[in-house]
């Protein structure tokens, strides 16, 4: 059984146990592990994606059946950014080299895996937001009312901001 088929059949959906949860890991844990390797150091997009089937053990009850993947995402992005966010410790022998530590924190690893340098700038001159938008479309696959999930809109907000997305970018490339 895939998950989200009940609801469209009309029968209950079925239990949210370790075998659900088996279930929803063995469908999703490659593409949640992906994100992260696509946004975070590759050493860390193990741990993070644990986080995430963590929360989503947790709070099995409420991932809507019908948006599983959508919801991981969103999930993921919280983790990431509480992740980004959290205090690291920086060995003294950081400090050496020319490139400051402040300078490789705050490298977008989105940048790394981009290989155009024109597309590459082009990102770097649109809003996170509108970046997280692009990404979750083109990298994850995400469109229409799973991209609304993911982020946390209408369908038609959704819409608008990938479209306004796509807009900026090519205004950005352009320029």
């Amino acid at each position: 059984m895939v998950l989200g088929t009940s609801v469209a059949s009309g029968t209950a959906p079925p239990a949210r146990d370790a075998a659900w949860f088996d279930q929803l890991f063995a469908e999703h844990a490659v593409s949640v592990h992906r994100y992260f390797v696509r946004r975070a150091p590759r050493q860390e997009a193990e741990d993070l994606a644990a986080e995430v089937f963590t929360v989503a053990w947790r709070r099995r009850e409420s991932i809507p059946e019908e948006f599983v993947l959508p919801w991981l995402y969103k999930t993921a992005s919280y983790v990431l950014s509480n992740h980004r966010r959290k205090p690291t410790l920086t060995l003294l022998a950081d400090y050496g080299g020319s490139e400051s530590h402040e300078r490789r924190a705050s490298i977008d690893p989105a940048e790394l895996v981009v290989e155009d340098d024109d597309l590459r700038a082009a990102l770097a001159r649109l809003s996170p937001r509108d970046r997280k938008v692009l990404m979750l479309h083109a990298w994850e696959g995400l469109d229409g009312e799973g991209l609304a999930k993911a982020l946390g809109l209408t369908r038609g907000g959704a819409a608008a901001a990938l479209s306004r997305a796509r807009a900026r970018l090519r205004q950005a490339w352009a320029t």
